[in-house]
């Protein structure tokens, strides 16, 4: 798996580190990754859009959003 850094963003007290995820077994599969103080959260193979998965993970930046709540922002973003 290859791991691009998309952006950082403060939270609290914190540094949130924000990946693009790209499979290597499976190229052309696209995810998100959040990284913050030991803890992260990943979600793997959601769209072949690069494109898509990218402004994801722009917005995820930008919302500040935290590994616990990932799972949730994405299963609302793949019901858009």
């Amino acid at each position: 798996m290859r791991k691009l850094l998309m952006g950082e963003a403060r939270c609290r007290a914190s540094q949130a580190r924000y990946y693009l995820l790209e499979e290597a077994e499976k190229p052309g599969s696209y995810g998100v990754q959040i990284e913050m103080e030991g803890e992260e959260a990943s979600v793997r193979d959601l769209s072949p859009s690069r494109q898509r998965v990218e402004a994801l993970a722009e917005a995820l930046v930008r919302g500040t959003v935290t590994p616990v709540a990932l799972r949730d922002v994405v299963d609302d973003w793949l019901l858009e």
